[in-house]
């Protein structure tokens, strides 16, 4: 797998030229893990479910999926404070990062 690009901030990975909000660095490494654990166990539920075709549980399983996410700090409030926006999921190039992604590209 091609090297993770972050922002210089940290505060996204960019991935096919679109931000998405990181993990929060606060978090210890035994926190992070837990919630990845949850979060990948949640994705597999979805999958299970779709499969199935079962909807509550599709949903049930969403709904595990949000909370891993805000656990993390990758959705819901933003876990710096310095007042940035949060421009998760925004495309690079319509962002404060333009110029220093396309510098990466020349």
């Amino acid at each position: 797998m091609a090297d993770q690009l972050f922002t210089p901030d940290g505060r996204y990975l960019i991935v096919r030229g679109r931000l998405w909000r990181t993990s929060d660095p606060r978090l210890s490494e035994a926190q992070r893990q837990r919630l990845v654990d949850a979060l990948m166990a949640a994705r597999r539920a979805v999958g299970v479910a779709r499969k199935r075709g079962d909807a509550a549980a599709v949903a049930a399983a969403r709904k595990q999926v949000d909370a891993a996410k805000h656990g993390l700090g990758e959705r819901g409030p933003v876990w710096w404070n310095d007042g940035e926006p949060d421009l998760n999921r925004h495309m690079v190039r319509t962002t404060r990062y333009a110029d220093w992604f396309s510098a990466l590209e020349e």
